[in-house]
């Protein structure tokens, strides 16, 4: 676990930097910095959801902090839900024609990297994202949500898309390479959502 935390203390001090920002973009897509920040960090946050369920009892997984607070089952239930979307509404918006060259995105990288550390400000689920118990067993959930992800990372090692050049959203839109970061943020803010969980004085012991 140090590892992986100076490994995000690195990716952090990068982005901040700008490295990503400040590199040139080839014809054949993404630069290699904007691919391996993307890739260290999708690859980070789904190793952590699995470790994160691992060996909790039944009891662990349905509790609740307070009755309208999501239960850890519920949490990657959630994800299994969310991220199907959020792919599919990615893929639209890179098959769109390009519409970000020399424009700017609403959001730095770094915004986009907070919001995945930052839980002061809590958002109201909805879309239908907010039905956590589509998967009432946490096993079938992680499943689902590992085989998408294992597709993401794929796609985020082969890609010849230059998600710079195409944005997500209408009313303040970032670009896809942001929002793809988004996803993983998305379920960085789940992460410490379920450490919450874990560290409240009610969590059973077993």
């Amino acid at each position: 676990m140090r590892g992986m935390k100076i490994l995000r203390m690195f990716f952090v001090l990068a982005m901040g930097l700008g490295v990503a920002a400040s590199a040139l973009r080839a014809d054949s897509g993404m630069t290699d910095e904007d691919r391996e920040h993307l890739l260290v960090h999708m690859e980070m946050t789904t190793q952590m959801v699995a470790e994160q369920v691992r060996g909790l009892s039944q009891a662990q997984l349905e509790y609740r902090a307070a009755p309208d607070r999501w239960s850890i089952r519920e949490c990657v239930s959630h994800l299994a839900v969310a991220e199907p979307d959020y792919w599919r509404d990615l893929m639209a918006s890179v098959k769109a024609p390009a519409d970000m060259k020399g424009k700017k995105s609403s959001n730095t990288d770094a915004d986009i990297l907070w919001y995945g550390v930052d839980r002061v400000v809590h958002t109201k689920t909805g879309g239908g994202h907010e039905k956590v118990n589509t998967y009432k067993d946490v096993g079938e959930a992680l499943a689902k949500f590992q085989a998408l992800r294992a597709t993401m990372i794929e796609y985020i090692k082969t890609t010849k898309d230059d998600l710079r050049a195409h944005s997500y959203g209408k009313r303040e839109p970032i670009d896809c390479w942001q929002w793809m970061l988004e996803i993983s943020t998305h379920a960085e803010r789940h992460l410490q959502q379920i450490r919450e969980i874990k560290a409240d004085r009610g969590f059973p012991k077993s």
